[in-house]
């Protein structure tokens, strides 16, 4: 399929918004719902080992010994700032640790303190191992992906039919949302934000079992089989088309609510021209008052007015269809006929 007209990642809404937020952020770690979910992180024998002395070491060169100075003063060369940068992207504190706790511990040496001086070293290796130990956990958009395989669908668990009409679901639902009379509030907004994600969820994991089942045909190779057997799997066929006319009527029913709030668009532009008709036409009138009769000029403004006024219903109808349409998008029963509300596994 063109990348132009590839479905985007759609996540079930019942997902956190945390986890989904991490989920959309990182692509390259979801997996396909069709494949095996990722297995927990293993910490092999010499990963352990490696940990174990580097996790030390690091907190002893930025913790205790200047490193943090050493890194950013001698490492660093004059025209490439991105030795500093990478310093900076940890936080203030752990820069501020790792540039102050040398100094302070070479002060209470010189005034005699010894003992504080250790508890300084022996407090900061402690804090940089435990926020070493923070960043060798698994990374959370890996666990999240991990954690919520199967509620999040990929374009890999879509074939080429399925894959099209979740498309054309999407553009449809993103003209609604992307549209200025729900912008301004003219729409079901509230509606809109809530319902249009279930219906995205819900008529994607329809499609997704549909390419499951179609491929599961394809494997079954039907050419092989005698038309006794073929004809024991024609029910199994009518319902998986019956399903897809389903979702079809659906994604339609999208579509056509994506042209009534297009409609609107176009009424609630024609609105924002009309309102600065009052000002316009006083310098209209002032115009033709300069330039014709009184009579022919009361005409032509009345004539405006009535214009202005017919947009003006015009807008009413099309805002009234809009939501007519938004409000016939009730959320699918769950476990309705021929549709799966969980993608196959």
């Amino acid at each position: 399929m063109n990348e132009q007209h590839r479905p985007r990642p759609v996540f079930d809404p019942a997902i956190g918004g945390d986890d989904r937020a991490l989920l959309a952020a990182a692509p390259g770690r979801l997996v396909a719902a069709s494949l095996p979910a990722p297995p927990p992180p293993r910490l092999r024998a010499a990963t352990v080992l490696a940990r174990l002395v580097w996790i030390p070491a690091f907190a002893v060169f930025y913790g205790v010994l200047p490193g943090g100075w050493l890194r950013v003063c001698l490492l660093g060369s004059v025209d490439d700032d991105e030795m500093l940068g990478g310093v900076t992207r940890w936080g203030r504190l752990p820069v501020a640790a790792m540039m102050l706790t040398p100094a302070l511990q070479v002060l209470l040496l010189l005034l005699g303190q010894i003992g504080a001086a250790a508890v300084l070293a022996a407090v900061s290796f402690t804090g940089w191992v435990a926020g070493a130990l923070r960043h060798v956990r698994e990374p959370a958009a890996a666990r999240a992906a991990r954690e919520h395989h199967g509620r999040y669908l990929l374009p890999a668990d879509f074939d080429r039919p399925a894959a099209g009409l979740l498309f054309r679901a999407q553009r449809a639902i993103d003209a609604v949302l992307g549209s200025q009379a729900h912008s301004a509030g003219l729409l079901d907004d509230v509606n809109n934000t809530v319902v249009l994600p279930r219906q995205e969820w819900s008529i994607a994991s329809a499609l997704a079992e549909h390419t499951r089942l179609r491929r599961e045909r394809v494997a079954q190779q039907p050419e092989r089989l005698s038309p006794r057997v073929r004809a024991l799997l024609e029910p199994q066929d009518r319902a998986l088309a019956l399903s897809v006319s389903s979702v079809t009527g659906r994604i339609e029913a999208l579509e056509a609510y994506a042209r009534r709030a297009g409609e609107a668009d176009d009424a609630y532009h024609e609105s924002r021209v009309l309102q600065a008709l009052p000002e316009q036409n006083a310098r209209y009138r002032d115009l033709l008052a300069s330039t014709a009769g009184d009579e022919m000029a009361g005409a032509e403004i009345r004539g405006m007015a009535e214009d202005a006024h017919r947009a003006e219903i015009a807008l009413r109808e099309c805002v009234t269809s809009a939501l007519r349409a938004g409000r016939d998008l009730a959320p699918p029963a769950a476990g309705g006929p021929g549709i799966s509300s969980r993608p196959a596994r």
